[in-house]
């Protein structure tokens, strides 16, 4: 799976890659992780922790086929159909 780690103000995320993908936060903007795959944003300005929660998710966005990738708590995503073998 993926994982994540938090060093200072960066986070470093093992998302499959053949390297490691490194994070900076914003001001204002704090992250915790509870689990090697858990990662809560939070902060005083909404707009900022989203845009940050956003950013984090396009590091590597959920497949629809494979369902996975980095999505948010309850986030359901639709599960595509792969094409039937012959």
């Amino acid at each position: 799976g993926y994982r994540a780690e938090v060093k200072g103000r960066q986070v470093h995320f093992a998302l499959g890659y053949s390297h490691p993908v490194v994070f900076d936060m914003p001001q204002g903007v704090d992250v915790v992780v509870e689990k090697l795959t858990h990662v809560t944003v939070t902060g005083v300005d909404r707009q900022k922790v989203g845009q940050a929660a956003a950013n984090i998710r396009q590091l590597r966005k959920p497949d629809p086929y494979k369902q996975k990738g980095v999505r948010y708590t309850g986030e359901v995503l639709k599960k595509k159909a792969g094409k039937t073998g012959a």
